[in-house]
C-alpha cells in the first residue's frame, strides 16, 4: 500500500450495537480498513513473551542483542503477529463470523520492532470467492500491514479469512 491508499473506504456493511459486521457480500477488492488504537510495545512484556515463546538471545539479553543482525532488543515477530491481530480485532475490519484464518500466503517481517514502538495497522480486501460447497460463507483474501511510528512496515501477511454471507 502506498501512502496515498491507506485512507479506509466505507462499505455498505450491516451496523449492530455500533459494531458495523462486514458480510461477504459487503466486501470488494480494494476497500481498505484501519486498525484499533495504536498499541506502544512495552519492553517487559516483549521479553515476558520472547522468554515463553521465542526465548533467543537478541530478544532478551542486552549484550547478546547488540551483536545480533539486529543491533539490540528486538520483540519477537510472534509479539508482533500477536498484536497485530489484537489491532485487526479492533479496528474497523469486522468480518460476519470473526477473524477465521484459513492460512497465510504470505508473512513477513522486513524490519525489527523494538521496545517503545507505536504499532498500528492497516487492512486492505485483494479478493472476494463465495464457497461452492457452503453458501453461508465465502473467503476473503486480505493484506495486512503493521507499521510503526516511523511509517514503516514492520509486518506484512497476506491471508485467507472466512467470512458468513449475508442471510437470505
Amino acid at each position: 500500500m502506498t501512502p496515498e491508499s491507506r485512507e479506509p473506504v466505507s462499505s455498505s456493511a450491516t451496523s449492530d450495537n455500533d459494531v458495523t459486521v462486514h458480510f461477504l457480500d459487503d466486501l470488494v477488492p480494494g476497500q481498505r480498513f484501519a486498525g484499533g488504537t495504536p498499541m506502544r510495545i512495552d519492553a517487559d512484556r516483549a521479553a515476558a513473551f520472547a522468554a515463553e515463546f521465542d526465548p533467543q538471545p537478541f530478544h532478551l539479553d542486552e549484550n547478546a542483542a547488540a551483536n545480533s543482525i539486529f543491533g539490540g532488543i528486538a520483540a519477537s515477530g510472534w509479539h508482533t503477529a500477536a498484536g497485530t491481530m489484537r489491532l485487526l480485532v479492533d479496528g474497523e475490519f469486522t468480518p460476519a463470523g470473526g477473524v477465521v484464518g484459513a492460512g497465510f500466503e504470505e508473512l513477513a517481517s522486513p524490519r525489527p520492532v523494538r521496545p517503545g514502538d507505536e504499532l498500528r495497522v492497516e487492512v486492505e480486501v485483494l479478493q472476494v470467492r463465495p464457497s461452492n460447497t457452503r453458501p453461508e460463507q465465502g473467503m476473503a483474501k486480505i493484506r495486512t500491514v503493521t507499521l510503526n511510528q516511523h511509517d514503516e512496515i514492520v509486518q506484512r501477511s497476506v491471508g485467507n479469512i472466512v467470512v458468513r454471507r449475508r442471510p437470505r
